[in-house]
């Protein structure tokens, strides 16, 4: 009779690090269709009211509007491919990509505000006021409403979010821990795009005014070069933020030498390597090796770093040596 092997469920690692935030990407679609609508507006009246500010928001909409479309794309593809086999760690850094992919756009949007304001600033176009300050103040309602559609999901995204898994095997063990924090970096490419686009309109308003009441014409223009420059702040934020993680960057030094000590706190063991990094915007995974002559099973290393909830995948080798050959401290 044929042995009948036992189910490996128990043991296989779930590999799904995706927060699935789908009040975020409902809301970031009715964002998507007010962006639309509000920069077919701006660009129309723009240029029929020769206002520099308003083109440039209505501009500065459109390229927001094929960004909400980079995080509408992310938030599908992590989802169909949540427990795919085709990534490593599955795909919980869809996310992280989709806001880094959303500020290079948003710094794009800044480098061409800024080329052309400072044009109009050399070459003054005749504004029509009245018109392009009613567009303008329709626009900035607009991206009020989209930023307050966003802000709430952008500030409490904190889910509950926990895996348990035990291995038993004589060198690996891995473990998912409970995790309450999560950062979705689409959604807050989303959240700083559509604020962009209200302070845009803000300062498109602004400078209309000072041109009609006190013709000031330039502040047209050089509000362009403000909202460029703030822009590019926010780009550069948020690039900062999610190129670690794309990246694979470690945790920080002083997390990493605690988790050596604890370890090496135990008899005569000793960590001959240690990698810690990103598998998504909140999960850790962690590789370690350890040397000791007087190995104990894998379920005794994982209970001596019980305490370290950011490890979410940890895989620990265990080798064995001489007494003599364990280095001293």
């Amino acid at each position: 009779m044929q042995h009948q092997p036992h189910s490996l469920a128990p043991w296989q690692h779930s590999h799904d690090f995706v927060n699935h935030n789908h009040k975020g990407e409902r809301r970031t679609y009715y964002v998507l269709l007010l962006t639309i609508v509000t920069m077919l507006a701006e660009i129309i009246a723009g240029t029929l009211y020769g206002s520099m500010a308003l083109l440039a928001d209505g501009w500065h909409m459109g390229t927001h509007a094929a960004a909400f479309m980079i995080t509408l794309f992310a938030y599908r593809y992590a989802r169909k491919h949540a427990n795919t086999d085709k990534f490593a760690f599955g795909a919980g850094k869809v996310s992280v990509l989709g806001g880094f992919t959303s500020a290079i756009a948003l710094g794009l949007v800044a480098l061409i505000m800024l080329v052309e304001s400072v044009h109009r600033l050399f070459s003054p176009q005749q504004i029509q006021f009245n018109e392009a300050i009613f567009v303008a103040v329709i626009g900035l309602i607009v991206n009020l409403a989209s930023v307050f559609l966003l802000k709430d999901d952008h500030h409490h995204d904190h889910h509950s979010h926990s895996h348990s898994h035990n291995h038993h095997d004589a060198n690996e063990h891995t473990q998912h821990k409970g995790h309450t924090h999560h950062d979705d970096h689409n959604l807050k490419a989303a959240y700083f795009h559509v604020l962009a686009d209200a302070l845009t309109s803000l300062l498109a308003i602004i400078a209309l005014f000072c041109g009609k009441y006190f013709g000031f014409n330039w502040m047209d223009a050089a509000m362009g070069v403000v909202g460029a420059v703030i822009i590019t702040r926010w780009a550069y934020g948020l690039m900062l933020q999610t190129s670690p993680i794309l990246l694979d960057a470690g945790i920080d030094n002083q997390y990493q030498r605690q988790i050596i000590e604890t370890l090496e706190q135990d008899k005569d063991t000793k960590v001959s390597d240690i990698h810690i990094w990103k598998v998504s915007a909140d999960h850790y995974a962690a590789a370690i090796a350890v040397v000791t002559s007087t190995p104990a099973e894998v379920t005794h290393y994982k209970q001596l770093l019980r305490n370290f909830d950011k490890l979410n995948h940890l895989t620990i080798e265990v080798q064995q040596c001489h007494h003599n050959e364990v280095a001293s401290e």
